[in-house]
């Protein structure tokens, strides 16, 4: 008689066990993520449509667009987007292409000092440019002044004008396009510059006919990437255009949460701004997905570096300049006033004392609580970020639910929302029941999560995506079960991922602005929104002080990330 095989039953419950545990880990984090995401923008949307007392209108619209003000903003806003996004090409191009290319000296403290500018935050820059370059008191000024002894009222630079506050967002935009060339550059083959330089090609003809060309997607989509973060910032903006009269959108957002609130005219105002945002995508999608840029050979190309010549001085003198704008004339202002005794005096070691670090570490009640409260926020952002990061990014590459491209999508939807439309969304969402946040760390706690987890979903998503999965296989096969399997053999693995969107999303949240200035409360204060009080009240030590301190943080934070994540961690860093 035949026999017949008879599948254990313990197996077979094992297996409605982790179908059921899928489909509730699906749920539960499908539910989580579409709340997190989609709860402040469903409140914006809807606090555009309706009245003080709740009534449905579209006159909030007809506010926005009616204003001349608000026409005016948008218009600067464009202005100041294009004019950044087309400046960050023309730098970072040459950039990326000395860096990557060529056998230009300090190549590698040149790249080094162009992360530096990633970061730093914005808001530090505008008040460093400040001082170099403001019309009456700026060093630059003083300087010339003093040189050639014109009279007090001579200025060769004037900060507090449209371009000054292009050129500010270039020093803080810039870096998102050199990333973005810098990585295409150093993907293309020597093979076909030879062969030009063959055919009697110079090497700066061959760097115009044939390796920018190559490049055209990365130069395109870093235009996209620098012109949306330039439309969307607020830093330079507040510090810059609001004093010289230049408003912008986001200052205007800003302006309506002054007594009395007008948050939904705000939320009017915001919605173009993630429709524009939405667009951008788009079009940074089509051209970074278009293939008919790429060099397909049957074998890999050499990467050999091209000889400038004499020519690599020139060039290292452009490199200098712009990461002395960005990074080194910045630090070096910022250290050398937060150390001086009196701001009239020469600096020099007579004007020289520590005692403004020390009033605002121990004598200023509202920094030390802006340092906690920062720390505590960027630390709790970053824990919770990165490993809801790597659950996600596990999830997904391995397609253990169904419609695991749906939450891939949900976890990266955050990283299109600028901060200051989201910040709208959250306070219309969160000021009333039942989730009455306003006034709490927490309302800032789930923007910077929120805001920041698809820096740690990505990363995390790349290291899961190097690992084999047979791997995992072979633990399951001798009996390891899956969170055993994760544990002991993809979580070593990946944990690198996982460090690297750690450290990523800490400092961000440590810089934060845009959402903090709409949601922070007299409790809830953080250093950046403690450091733009400072400039509004002309708190100079103060604000030098503080910035000082911001950047020393950062700087640990990323020498520990290089430590522990290696060199490579800040790729994954975009504002």
């Amino acid at each position: 008689m035949a026999r017949i095989a008879v599948e254990p039953r313990w197996s077979v419950s094992v297996s409605v066990r982790q179908i059921r545990w899928s489909s509730v880990a699906w749920l539960l984090l499908a539910t989580l993520l579409a709340f997190l995401v989609l709860y402040p923008l469903a409140w914006l949307v809807l606090e555009s449509l309706q009245t003080k007392a709740g009534n449905f209108t579209l006159e909030n619209y007809v506010a926005a667009g009616t204003s001349a003000r608000f026409r005016t903003s948008a218009g600067n806003s464009l202005i100041l987007a294009g004019s950044v996004g087309l400046l960050s090409v023309l730098v970072s191009a040459p950039l990326a292409w000395a860096i990557a290319r060529t056998d230009m000296p300090a190549r590698g403290l040149i790249r080094i000092l162009v992360f530096g500018s990633i970061v730093t935050p914005g808001l530090l820059s505008s008040a460093a440019w400040i001082i170099l370059a403001g019309p009456n008191a700026g060093v630059i000024n003083a300087l010339f002044r003093s040189i050639t002894g014109a009279g007090s009222n001579v200025n060769i630079v004037n900060i507090f004008t449209m371009q000054g506050m292009v050129f500010v967002a270039l020093m803080e935009c810039y870096p998102l396009a050199f990333l973005l060339i810098s990585s295409a550059l150093s993907l293309v083959s020597a093979d076909m510059e030879d062969a030009a330089n063959i055919l009697g090609s110079s090497t700066w003809q061959t760097m115009a006919r044939i390796t920018l060309p190559l490049a055209l997607p990365a130069l395109l989509g870093g235009f996209i990437l620098s012109f949306q973060e330039a439309l969307t910032l607020f830093s330079s903006p507040a510090t810059i255009g609001i004093p010289s009269r230049v408003y912008v959108l986001t200052t205007q957002i800003w302006a309506l949460f002054e007594y009395p609130p007008r948050v939904e005219v705000a939320a009017a105002l915001a919605l173009p701004l993630l429709l524009i945002t939405f667009v951008l995508l788009w079009l940074q999608r089509r051209v970074l997905g278009r293939r008919s840029y790429v060099t397909l050979t049957g074998k890999g190309g050499t990467r050999r570096l091209i000889r400038l010549g004499w020519a690599k001085w020139p060039v290292l003198a452009f490199c200098l300049l712009v990461v002395s704008c960005s990074v080194i004339l910045p630090y070096a202002v910022l250290f050398a006033y937060a150390t001086a005794r009196a701001w009239g005096e020469p600096l020099g070691p007579g004007n020289f004392t520590l005692d403004n670090f020390a009033y605002v570490l121990f004598g200023m009640d509202a920094a030390q609580r802006a340092i906690k409260n920062s720390l505590l926020l960027a630390t709790a952002a970053a824990t919770v970020a990165s490993l809801f990061g790597a659950v996600i990014a596990y999830i997904t590459e391995r397609r253990l639910v169904p419609a695991s491209n749906a939450l891939s999508f949900l976890s990266m939807g955050p990283m299109v929302i600028p901060g200051i439309v989201f910040a709208v969304g959250m306070f219309a969402g969160y000021t009333r029941a039942p989730f009455f946040l306003y006034g709490t760390l927490w309302i800032l706690f789930i923007a910077y999560m929120t805001k920041f987890l698809p820096y740690a979903f990505m990363n995390t998503s790349t290291a899961v995506k190097s690992v084999n999965a047979e791997l995992e296989e072979a633990a399951r096969i001798l009996g390891a079960g899956r969170l055993r399997t994760l544990w002991s053999v993809t979580g070593p693995l990946i944990r690198y991922g996982i460090l690297s969107g750690w450290f990523i999303v800490f400092i961000y949240s440590l810089r934060e602005l845009s959402s903090s200035i709409l949601l922070f409360t007299n409790k809830t204060q953080v250093i950046s929104v403690n450091i733009l009080d400072a400039y509004e009240f002309g708190l100079w030590s103060t604000l030098t002080s503080l910035g000082c301190i911001l950047l020393v943080i950062n700087l640990l934070v990323v020498g520990i990330g290089y430590r522990l994540a290696g060199g490579n961690f800040l790729g994954g860093m975009k504002e």
